[in-house]
């Protein structure tokens, strides 16, 4: 039986798509010519939509459609059309605040939960382009840049107290895209669940051994109740290498549909963790024996650019721009405010790091693995990247505070990977 979805929409293909779009303006302006010379090719790879390029003899386009469940899953998972929603409502928002980071937006159409966006071109998916090996000099300080800038421009600390809570209760309702992280990262890889995945048999015991860490999930448990209730700024909601285009010299984010008010910790936390992934990731793309030590090398100092390029950046708008209702100036003033300021990024640096810890766990045990590991043929060598992963995941979210500056956590990671290539040797 077909799901229910509103009056007059409809899924689009490749034929259809090109005579919806003739009756869009924006469109027609980008494609140029005659609509039945324009051609629409479905190249989406996500979870959750369709995801068209379309050409024609001026220009092309990159149309994004909602569907009314999870095209992962399949009708069995119902999910809300409004998503589209919410994704068109952040991306402006982000665009008005770091407009070189998002593509431009051409048109919603809100019968068709559809965007029109800008093609970007020869921009790759960046996780693809890690997995090949491709090294991206500005990313770290174009994605510290972005965060800082969508991030601190949307908070209280920028907002009066009036516009930020408006902003907050629109997002409210894209809770069933938040419903899906609640459970995905913060549950399910600590319980028994259908959904969970793992390399098995290699893994059975390790996901065994994480399901009874009671510190663990106790630990994993504050930061779900942090991301249930600490309503600090618009987050992407699903910033990781995935959905991030690039080519050497430009960045673009993309796939905000997870958008809503949260703690700020969890984008920031997400590429953090992400970056760290396809560090330990590396030994199963490599042709031979630590053929990637230079990358590996380059990934973790993008982890460290990325975190210190944030916190500069996020430090220094908030010292230009103290603008909101949070610590305000008439009540802290030189060496207070700095002191109030050093103790909020210290919390968020462990915040972050806790988000980055629950993030690898999920991507590891849980639904929808990274293709980082997915793509490593040899289970028992995939297993063993994986093990490494779990290993800092773990140390991360139940050792957070403990944790002081990003070049202890890319420590971490150097030397476990070095355990790990001791063990396989």
């Amino acid at each position: 039986m077909a799901l229910e979805t509103p009056p007059g929409y409809r899924a689009f293909d490749e034929a259809s798509l090109p005579g919806h779009l003739a009756g869009i303006e924006a469109a027609r302006a980008v494609l140029g010519g005659d609509p039945s010379g324009w051609r629409a090719f479905e190249v989406g790879d996500g979870n959750l939509n369709l995801v068209f390029i379309v050409e024609g003899p001026d220009g092309d386009l990159c149309v994004k459609q909602a569907l009314p469940y999870v095209r992962l899953v399949g009708e069995s998972w119902p999910l809300p059309l409004s998503r589209a929603f919410f994704e068109h409502e952040a991306a402006s928002i982000q665009a008005r605040h770091a407009p070189a980071y998002v593509p431009r937006l051409h048109h919603y159409d809100p019968t068709h939960f559809l965007i029109v966006m800008e093609r970007l071109r020869p921009h790759v998916i960046v996780r693809q382009g890690m997995i090949a090996g491709r090294v991206y000099p500005d990313f770290a300080r174009h994605m510290a840049d972005y965060a800082a800038r969508t991030l601190f421009f949307t908070s209280d600390l920028a907002m009066r107290a009036e516009e930020k809570k408006a902003m907050t209760a629109t997002f409210c309702g894209n809770s069933a895209l938040c419903r899906i992280t609640e459970d995905l990262i913060f549950t399910d890889p600590y319980t028994v669940s259908e959904r969970n995945r793992w390399t098995s048999p290699q893994l059975d015991a390790r996901a065994a051994q994480i399901r009874d860490d009671d510190a663990l999930k106790a630990a994993a448990s504050r930061l779900k109740l942090a991301f249930l209730a600490e309503a600090q700024a618009l987050l992407h909601g699903d910033l990781h290498t995935g959905s991030i285009m690039a080519t050497e010299d430009e960045t673009r984010v993309i796939d905000p549909e997870f958008a809503f008010v949260g703690p700020i910790g969890f984008d920031v936390g997400k590429l953090i963790g992400n970056l760290l992934l396809s560090h330990f990731a590396q030994a199963g793309h490599e042709a031979e024996p630590r053929g990637r030590d230079g990358y590996r090398a380059w990934i973790l100092e993008t982890v460290e650019a990325f975190w210190n390029g944030f916190s500069e950046t996020f430090r220094g708008l908030w010292r230009e721009n103290r603008t909101g209702d949070a610590f305000p100036p008439s009540l802290l003033q030189g060496q207070a405010f700095e002191a109030a300021q050093g103790a909020y990024m210290a919390r968020l640096f462990a915040e972050s790091l806790g988000f980055a810890g629950c993030s690898m766990i999920r991507r590891t045990l849980g639904l929808a693995h990274n293709a980082d590991l997915e793509r490593i043929e040899d289970p028992n060598l995939r297993a063993a990247c994986e093990g490494r992963v779990l290993d800092l995941a773990v140390a991360l979210v139940k050792n957070a505070h403990a944790l002081g500056a990003i070049e202890e956590v890319t420590a971490r990671a150097r030397a476990i990977e070095a355990q790990g290539r001791d063990r396989a040797a």
